[in-house]
């Protein structure tokens, strides 16, 4: 098996593209959104990192994946402009056995502060919302241009390779990162969590 640890951040992506290009339902969507024409938008968050650590861990790569999170920006913040966009995507894979969660980033800020107890601010792109989620290893987002693989990764793929699990405070809260964290440390044994402290 091969590792990025410590390997330079070329190498990293070229095994990054490789690990989740194996994963048949990460290969599917973005095969399938490059073709819908979604330009500003990624496949993010858990799906690509949980694809690594089953890599790693030698599970069935698409082991314990809850959802495939697509995020998206767009300017236009309505609710029903959203909907249409959720059930466009969720109709391509309509006849395929893949939980998908789709969000307009843009206007993640309305509704989150009523689910997880703390505001936000709005974002501004695509790229500023992956870069505040709550883990470095979780503010990774891929898509396909032209058959190649995207990657965008504010905090780099070391961690996520060391399978090193550390905390981005920007919008999180230490509750919800000890929730997520000792869910992932039972199904991945291998991981090391840095405590938010």
């Amino acid at each position: 098996m091969k590792t990025g640890k410590n390997k330079d951040l070329n190498y990293q992506m070229k095994l990054l593209e490789e690990i989740l290009l194996k994963n048949n339902k990460i290969k599917l969507i973005l095969e399938k959104l490059q073709d819908f024409g979604l330009k500003n938008y990624y496949l993010a968050a858990g799906a690509v990192s949980q694809t690594v650590f089953n890599y790693i861990h030698g599970y069935p790569l698409d082991n314990e994946i809850n959802d495939y999170d697509i995020v998206y920006y767009d300017s236009d913040k309505s609710y029903e402009k959203e909907d249409l966009m959720i059930k466009e995507i969720t109709n391509l894979f309509k006849d395929v056995n893949i939980k998908l969660d789709i969000k307009n980033q843009a206007r993640v800020h309305l509704w989150y502060g009523k689910k997880f107890d703390h505001d936000i601010k709005e974002n501004k792109s695509v790229e500023e919302a992956i870069s505040k989620w709550g883990t470095t290893i979780t503010c990774i987002g891929v898509r396909l241009e032209n058959n190649k693989l995207i990657i965008f990764a504010p905090f780099g793929l070391n961690d996520l390779f060391s399978m090193l699990i550390r905390p981005n405070k920007k919008d999180f809260i230490k509750k919800d990162y000890d929730i997520k964290t000792k869910r992932w440390k039972n199904i991945w044994p291998n991981l090391t969590i840095i405590p938010w402290e």
